[in-house]
């Protein structure tokens, strides 16, 4: 069997909860999964200075996969995101999120299967901003023809070996005719290398309408920074939440796997959040390694466990501990 050294970092708030009934499921599931624990976020700024320390990276560089817990972030003050931080120390340049229908996890809808990937390192999110004089503020929105060209080829790769059949690029280039304008010109461009795989491109406000009228129109989406967070978000809440929305964060050197949630402090210690995010992030992560049997079980025991409906959060119409389910899942293996 290989063996893997992955990365955890337990994050803060509800995160060290919910990755250690990550670990419980792929524990059980017998990967050869070696784990090396680091911590980050706001445990570590005290004694570090930071909250991402070198240690940290060095260890997601050294091992090129991690599995990672949600870190807070400040509104409005203090340190910028840990994540904006990690994807660009690491130049994880892709977000793939996926958005499909779990059993028994009641939506009002079915059937959803969407595969959103965004582009993680530039837009808006680059943080180019600074205030003129003191009542205004401005942001600067960068797009690349080689940021926008990797994504959106990672993208079509990525359906390929899924066995996708549509790659929709979601833009606003009717109003931002140079920056959306060029990442919509650059799509065009690659998907004629893609002739086994349907193309189209969506205006993003219309894209959000259709996605709530009919999902079932839409299989893979490729999207700027900012239009991929706000969607994606949108996409989770098709299937039932950020509480079972399943997040990775991809290079070409190195891998994070993580929830979409936040850290929701106001839980922290009390093993209740739903762990369902942070386990479909580790099936995420498994195949990323080429551990595609043991991904397959996990998801099979997640979606009888939820099928069966004893040993769910409370979210979920259930009063199980985050421990508790996780060790119900594990135990369908």
């Amino acid at each position: 069997m290989a063996k893997h050294t992955v990365t955890l970092i337990p994050g803060d708030g509800t995160g060290p909860d919910v990755t250690r009934a990550a670990r419980i499921v792929i524990d059980a599931v017998d990967a050869g999964i070696e784990w090396e624990v680091v911590e980050a976020g706001e445990a570590v700024i005290d004694q570090c200075g930071t909250p991402l320390p070198d240690y940290v990276l060095d260890s997601i560089r050294r091992n090129r996969v991690a599995l990672k817990g949600p870190l807070t972030t400040p509104i409005g003050k203090g340190f910028r995101s840990v994540n904006v931080a990690l994807r660009k120390e690491l130049d994880l340049y892709a977000n793939v999120r996926p958005a499909k229908s779990l059993p028994g996890v009641k939506t009002r809808y079915e059937g959803v299967d969407i595969l959103l990937v965004r582009e993680n390192t530039e837009d808006l999110y680059a943080g180019i901003e600074h205030m003129v004089g003191r009542d205004a503020a401005e942001s600067i929105k960068i797009i690349t023809r080689f940021g926008s060209s990797r994504i959106v080829r990672f993208a079509f790769e990525l359906a390929r070996r899924e066995g996708r059949h549509k790659v929709a690029a979601v833009h606003k280039a009717n109003i931002m005719k140079c920056t959306d304008g060029l990442f919509l010109d650059v799509a065009r461009e690659i998907a004629l290398e893609y002739p086994d795989i349907a193309f189209e491109d969506r205006i993003v406000d219309a894209c959000c309408m259709k996605l709530v009228q009919s999902p079932g129109d839409f299989d893979v989406l490729v999207l700027p920074n900012l239009y991929g967070d706000i969607v994606s978000d949108l996409c989770a809440g098709l299937i039932g939440g950020l509480g079972v929305a399943p997040g990775a964060n991809i290079g070409d050197q190195c891998a994070v796997f993580e929830p979409v949630h936040g850290s929701a402090p106001k839980y922290t210690g009390m093993d209740k959040v739903n762990p369902l995010a942070t386990i479909l992030s580790g099936v995420l992560m498994l195949k990323h390694l080429g551990e595609h049997e043991a991904a397959a079980r996990i998801t099979k025991a997640v979606d009888t466990v939820l099928s069966e409906g004893r040993q769910l959060t409370y979210d979920l119409g259930g009063t199980a501990k985050s421990s508790e389910m996780a060790a119900a899942i594990a135990e369908k293996l």
